[in-house]
C-alpha cells in the first residue's frame, strides 16, 4: 500500500536516522518529536554578544552579497553535521559600507509572522529530497537559533564589526559531504562542504548542546511545475510523485465526458510516463473550474475522471496496474478562479503516479552553447527611459532534477531608478506576494516551459505557496530599487530536463537569451 503526502506541513516528526530526512505525518497521524539540540544555552558574556571587530576571524565557507541591501553581507563560517541528524550552521554578518546594518529583518524567515528576534530565514536546500528545511521550532520558543532577546544581540551592527549568528535545522538527506545553504539575503551558497567536527563558537558564545530537548521539524515541500507549449498538459513534480494535469478543453466538449479525438493523442503522452514509473497504484482526480454548482460540477468530473481511466487502461502495456478515479469537481483549484486562464487550468483531470527513475543526464558542454559572461547571455531593456542591464551568471544543475538560475540586473542610468517587471508574471501563476517570478525558462526541442518552483507551507487548511526564487515583497520590497550603476544579484529555483544542455532563458521584459546548463 502506498501512502501519499500531499502536502508537507510544520509538524513534529522523528529526527533519528542517519542523514534520512523524515516524511510529515498524516493530519490525523502523531509522531513523538525527536530529541534535539538543547534551547537552555547559558547567556555569553556582554563583551561576547556585542558586536566585534575580529573576534570571529574563521575563514568563510561561502559568501553572499545582500540583494535588498547590497551592503550586506554574509560569510558561512560554521557547517557541522551532529550526531548525523542535525546540522549547525553559522553565518558571520557584517556591512561593507560605513553605513549600520540593520541585520534582523532581513534574515528573518518570510513564510512565517515571527518577530524579529531570529535568523529564522536560514534554511538548507535538500535537493534531492525537494525538500526546504528550516530551524527546529523547540517547545519554548520559536526558532532554535540565536535569540537576539536571550543572547543579548545589538540589532544594529556598526561599520566594520561583525555578529555571528547559528541555527540548527535536520541535516540533508542521504549524508552528503556537501550541501546549499539558503537565507532570504540573497542567492543560495552551493556546494557547501560540511564538517562531521564538532562545531566551535565564536569567541565570547556557547552554541546549544544536541538531543537535550523536544523540537518540532519545520520542513516544507518543494514542487516544480512545467507545461507542454501547446498547453494541453501540466506537470508537477515534487520529487516523489508526478502529477500530470491534462486539459479538459482538450478531453472533451464543453459540459461532456466523451473523450475528443484529440484527446487520445494528449492521453497516449500520458500513458507512455506512467509505463516508465513503477507505480502499480495509478490516481485519476476530475477537476472543475467554480463556474455552475457543485451539483453539476461534481458528477461531471468523476465522469470524465472514469472516461480517461478506461483510456489509460487499454493505452498503457504494463501488467498489474490499478487505477482508481475520483471526481472532486471545484473543490481542489491549482489557481485563482479570477481569471479566464485560472479556471482554464482548473477544467482538468490530474492523474499521479510515482516519478520515473531520472534518465542520465549528459556531460556540460558536449555540444555547442554560448559561454556565460559572452553576448549570449547579455540584454539591455529600458524601463521609463533607463537603461537596464541583465546578465545570466549561472544555470547550473543540482540533485533532484533541479537547477539554479542566477542573474544580475544593473542600473546603467544617472540616477535611482525601479525595475518593477521582474514582479509582474501571469496572473493564473501569481503568487500572494511579490517575488521574482516572471521568469520562464522553455526546451525548444521538447516544446516545454518551465516556472519557478514553489515552497508549499502549510497555514491552516490551504497551503500558502511560496516562490522558489529572490524574495520582493514585505522588508525585501526595496530589492527592485537601483542606484546609478548599482548591480543587484536574484536567482530562481527549476525543474530541469534531463537531456538538455542549454535552454531559452526569458527574463521580464528582456530579450529571451540562450543558457548552457553546466
Amino acid at each position: 500500500m502506498r501512502i501519499r503526502i500531499m502536502a508537507l506541513t510544520t509538524v513534529a516528526l522523528t529526527a533519528a536516522g542517519c542523514g534520512q530526512l523524515p516524511l510529515a505525518p498524516l493530519a490525523s497521524e502523531t509522531t513523538a518529536p525527536p530529541p534535539a539540540p538543547s534551547t537552555s544555552a547559558p547567556s555569553p558574556s556582554a563583551s561576547g554578544n556585542a558586536t566585534s571587530g575580529g573576534g570571529d576571524t574563521r575563514p568563510a565557507l561561502a559568501t553572499v552579497q545582500g540583494t535588498v541591501e547590497s551592503n550586506y553581507k554574509a560569510e558561512l563560517v560554521g557547517l557541522n553535521r551532529i550526531g548525523g541528524k542535525h546540522l549547525m550552521v553559522q553565518l558571520r554578518l557584517s556591512t561593507s559600507t560605513d553605513k549600520p546594518l540593520h541585520w534582523q529583518a532581513p534574515l528573518a524567515d518570510p513564510m512565517r509572522p515571527l518577530k524579529w528576534r531570529w535568523p529564522s530565514g536560514i534554511a538548507v536546500l535538500d535537493a534531492p529530497a525537494h525538500r526546504w528545511l528550516m530551524p527546529y521550532k523547540p517547545a519554548d520558543g520559536e526558532c532554535l537559533c540565536s535569540d537576539t532577546d536571550r543572547d543579548d544581540l545589538k540589532a544594529i551592527i556598526d561599520p566594520g564589526k561583525s555578529l555571528t549568528v547559528y541555527a540548527v535545522l535536520p541535516a540533508p538527506s542521504g549524508n552528503p559531504a556537501t550541501t546549499t545553504i539558503v537565507t532570504p539575503i540573497g542567492p543560495p551558497m552551493v556546494d557547501v562542504p560540511i564538517s562531521d567536527d564538532p562545531p566551535v563558537p565564536p569567541p565570547g558564545q556557547q552554541l546549544p548542546e544536541a538531543d537535550a530537548s523536544q523540537v518540532e521539524t519545520v520542513s516544507h515541500l518543494i514542487e516544480t511545475p512545467s507545461q507542454s507549449l501547446d498547453r494541453t498538459e501540466e506537470t508537477t513534480d515534487d520529487g516523489a510523485d508526478l502529477k500530470v494535469s491534462l486539459s479538459s478543453d482538450v478531453l472533451f466538449a464543453l459540459n461532456k465526458a466523451t473523450l475528443t479525438s484529440r484527446a487520445r493523442t494528449v492521453l497516449a503522452k500520458a500513458a507512455k510516463l506512467i509505463d516508465t514509473s513503477a507505480d502499480t497504484t495509478i490516481e485519476v482526480d476530475g477537476h472543475a473550474d467554480s463556474s455552475g454548482t457543485d451539483a453539476i460540477n461534481e458528477p461531471l468530473s468523476r465522469r470524465r475522471a472514469e472516461a480517461v481511466r478506461q483510456a489509460l487502461t487499454q493505452l498503457i502495456t504494463r501488467d498489474q496496474v490499478t487505477f482508481r478515479a475520483h471526481g472532486y469537481g471545484s473543490r481542489r483549484p491549482l489557481y485563482s478562479n479570477g481569471s479566464d486562464e485560472g479556471r482554464r487550468r482548473n477544467r482538468r483531470v490530474t492523474i499521479t503516479f510515482a516519478k520515473p527513475a531520472p534518465a542520465e543526464v549528459p556531460a556540460a558542454g558536449t555540444t555547442a552553447s554560448p559561454l556565460l559572461g559572452g553576448e549570449g547571455t547579455n540584454a539591455t531593456v529600458r524601463a521609463k527611459g533607463v537603461p537596464f542591464d541583465l546578465k545570466v551568471t549561472a544555470f547550473r544543475r543540482m540533485p533532484g532534477d533541479l537547477g539554479l538560475l542566477r542573474y544580475t540586473i544593473t542600473n546603467r542610468g544617472d540616477g535611482e531608478a525601479w525595475y518593477h517587471d521582474l514582479n509582474w508574471a501571469d496572473d493564473w501563476n501569481a503568487f500572494k506576494y511579490h517575488a521574482a517570478t516572471n521568469i520562464q525558462v522553455t526546451d525548444p526541442a521538447a516544446r516545454r516551459l518551465y516556472r519557478p518552483a514553489r515552497v508549499i507551507v502549510a497555514k491552516g487548511e490551504e497551503p500558502g505557496t511560496y516562490c522558489a526564487c529572490t524574495n520582493t515583497s514585505g522588508v525585501a520590497l526595496s530589492a527592485m530599487s537601483f542606484e546609478p550603476g548599482e548591480t543587484k544579484e536574484f536567482w530562481s529555483l527549476y525543474a530541469l530536463p534531463a537531456q538538455a544542455n542549454a535552454l531559452t532563458v526569458k527574463v521580464a521584459t528582456w530579450r529571451a537569451l540562450q543558457v548552457p546548463l553546466s
